[in-house]
């Protein structure tokens, strides 16, 4: 590279740093690309490196893929499965692997989880395809070398409903014959999870035909026996409004659950994505949060237990 290519590279990354970390999801979004925040990210060196990805289909779609990051120099790391956000209508595990170089600084490996979109990913259609991939995952950890002994979840908006549904609603697990306690926390980020009626053109198009609206709330599946949730959201987010994280985190509290919540100042819905990556990381809150989080259920397997015990 030229010393007058690097410096131009060097200092568009510093006036895209500059745009703050919403303006440049929304921009990534308007212009879909998200991928530009994931390059973005790549081009910062980080103290631990990834492997490179291993992509796989779970399915015959193809949307129903997953990509699986290891740590450099972690053998048989803890797995946390990803789930991307979009609305149930666009996004690519392809575009998110600085989530999972975030989540490899803490010595987790990250397989990041599509599932099919659009008309096709139509309620159940998203939480059958995330059950497929979770089983699949489970099948396969050997030969890709992670642990699934404490098995974590996470996403991103529509992927943090996913997520959340996986964990509280026993069926979806359950028709894939994965055990009931398979899954041992869940960090959502910005999630809906108590959303009818329908707030928005992407909930009506991924809900809006389904008989019995109940069955596709998060909400009506709380329960005291579930895994920790830690539910993170913004107090700027207006596109998913913090009320979702309050409710669930309330409910599940008075069952006796697990249940964390971090509402983070200043934070939109794009921010709760955008400072898991570089150079936005500098704020450490939400970063710390989920970290925190995942060691105190890797590290301490027996803990989600005892705390629910305790709640």
């Amino acid at each position: 590279m030229s010393v007058r290519l690097a410096a131009s590279l060097t200092l568009g990354l510093v006036a895209v740093a500059a745009l703050g970390a919403a303006a440049t999801y929304a921009w990534a979004v308007r212009n879909q690309s998200v991928a530009t925040l994931d390059w973005i990210d790549s081009r910062f060196a980080r103290p631990v490196a990834t492997l490179p990805p291993v992509r796989r289909s779970y399915g015959d779609d193809p949307q129903q893929i997953v990509a699986v990051y290891r740590p450099a120099g972690v053998a048989n790391p803890p797995l946390v499965i990803f789930i991307h956000g979009g609305g149930w209508q666009n996004g690519s595990p392809a575009d998110y692997g600085f989530v999972a170089r975030a989540f490899a600084q803490g010595g987790y490996a990250t397989a990041l989880v599509g599932y099919r979109l659009g008309d096709a990913g139509r309620f159940p259609a998203m939480l059958e395809d995330s059950a497929a991939a979770v089983r699949w995952l489970l099948d396969h950890a050997s030969e890709l070398g992670v642990s699934t002994e404490t098995l974590l979840l996470s996403g991103h908006s529509a992927g943090a409903y996913n997520a959340v549904m996986l964990a509280l609603d026993r069926q979806w697990l359950g028709r894939e014959g994965v055990p009931d306690d398979i899954v041992k926390g869940v960090a959502a980020l910005a999630g809906p999870y108590d959303f009818y009626p329908w707030d928005s053109d992407y909930s009506r198009a991924a809900f809006g035909g389904w008989s019995d609206p109940r069955q596709t709330q998060p909400i009506a599946f709380a329960r005291g026996d579930a895994p920790p949730l830690l539910l993170v959201t913004g107090d700027a987010d207006e596109t998913v409004r913090p009320r979702n994280s309050q409710v669930l985190a309330a409910r599940q509290a008075e069952l006796g659950a697990r249940a964390e919540i971090r509402v983070l100042p200043g934070f939109s819905h794009a921010g709760t994505l955008t400072h898991l990556a570089r150079p936005f990381d500098r704020d450490r809150r939400e970063i710390d949060a989920v970290m925190t989080f995942f060691d105190s259920i890797a590290l301490n397997p027996a803990s989600a237990a005892v705390q629910a015990a305790v709640s």
